[in-house]
């Protein structure tokens, strides 16, 4: 308990020194200049590497990119995590939302550009791939998380080696980083890899066995929310990390109070007689459906609480794309009249915006109620169904 408590006031501690002392603009005042120097350089090497395109190519590095980005791992983790493979599925989790955070934060502490387009030519196979473009480059967030996740799944320092120097490549060739983002993803792969093998036995852990684990994810997921700094402008990553922040919370919750039941080490996995194939196939058809049904209901239930208990609270909210109706400037002015002497408010003193986004809330509520159904309500069906 006392390094929960510890731990939460630290980060506290840390929002309101970096807000007083206006440390984000500091810090990139700094490094922007020096990183956006590098990403101009290096245009001559990305030309040089995209003289040699060819479709297959594109396709080649365009796929490399999809199996290291968070829409495939929303739909992989999932399916790790009802093969019997539990601690992998929820370390990886937890690993992926550690280097999304980490590598997000720079991206917009830093706020430098991506590579010119023109004279760069950019390839965007996916919509996911056009919201990455929208964010600043360094580091490059595919680079870290293959830095991650190719020593967590392979094994074998040289395949991890090819795929890391592959999808680092791939980001070059595809116009959407410089050499100096590869470098930087790398370095802060590394390095968040070896804090991770550190501690990942604790956290697993507390996790299963902790006290106070709901409660206290909840805060820290509350507080990193705050934590986050404040691009140059406004980009997706704050999005991207808002969604995970929630698929981690609900996975923890989940986890933490059904681990005897559908969580530990001795559960039936993938490719065994208590597993077999065709079972695991009955897995996804009632797992997949189920979960989306929990997505789309978090969503609306999320999109109806939360902007009555902010009303409630003499919160001042708006909405940038999910409630239509507090999206108008006449609603928001009149909203931070009312509200702008509230005491709850004034304790957030150390936000710098007056009126807060309810989007954020919904779309942690709605991917924390996504995750947990994947470890909890999809695995009691699985129980009841008998697969």
């Amino acid at each position: 308990v006392v390094w929960q408590g510890l731990a939460l006031s630290g980060i506290f501690s840390w929002i309101v020194i970096t807000c007083y002392f206006d440390v984000t603009r500091k810090v990139r005042s700094l490094l922007q200049p020096w990183v956006s120097h590098h990403v101009v350089s290096g245009t001559s090497i990305i030309l040089k590497i995209q003289k040699h395109q060819h479709k297959f190519l594109d396709a080649l590095f365009s796929g490399l990119s999809c199996i290291v980005s968070v829409p495939f791992y929303t739909a992989f983790l999932p399916l790790l995590f009802w093969s019997g493979h539990g601690k992998l599925a929820r370390q990886m989790t937890l690993l992926m939302a550690l280097c999304d955070y980490l590598g997000n934060c720079i991206k917009d502490v830093v706020s430098a550009p991506r590579p010119n387009c023109p004279p760069v030519r950019r390839i965007t196979a996916t919509k996911d791939e056009e919201e990455n473009a929208l964010e600043y480059g360094l580091p490059s967030s595919h680079t870290l998380n293959t830095s991650e996740d190719a020593f967590v799944k392979l094994g074998a320092v040289t395949l991890a080696c090819l795929l890391v120097g592959f999808i680092g490549f791939g980001r070059i060739y595809l116009g959407m980083h410089s050499l100096i983002d590869i470098i930087g993803g790398l370095v802060f792969g590394f390095m968040i890899l070896a804090i991770w093998l550190s501690v990942h036995e604790y956290v697993d852990a507390f996790i299963v066995s902790g006290q106070n684990v709901t409660s206290f994810w909840a805060a820290l997921s509350f507080l990193l929310l705050f934590a986050y700094p404040t691009p140059e402008f406004p980009t997706p990553s704050f999005e991207y990390h808002t969604a995970f922040d929630g698929v981690v919370f609900g996975i923890v919750t989940g986890i933490q109070q059904t681990y005897h039941q559908f969580h530990h080490e001795a559960v039936p996995r993938i490719f065994t007689s208590q597993l077999t194939i065709p079972t695991f196939l009955g897995r996804m058809l009632v797992g997949i459906p189920t979960i989306l049904i929990v997505k789309f209901c978090s969503k609306a239930l999320a999109k109806w609480i939360l902007p009555v208990v902010s009303n409630a609270l003499g919160i001042p909210i708006k909405s940038t794309s999910y409630v239509p109706m507090l999206n108008g400037s006449a609603t928001d002015k009149k909203s931070s009249e009312i509200k702008q002497s509230s005491y709850i408010h004034k304790m957030l003193f150390f936000s710098q915006q007056d009126l807060f986004d309810v989007d954020t809330g919904i779309r942690f509520l709605q991917y924390a109620g996504l995750a947990w159904s994947v470890v909890d309500l999809v695995p009691s069906l699985f129980s009841h169904l008998r697969l």
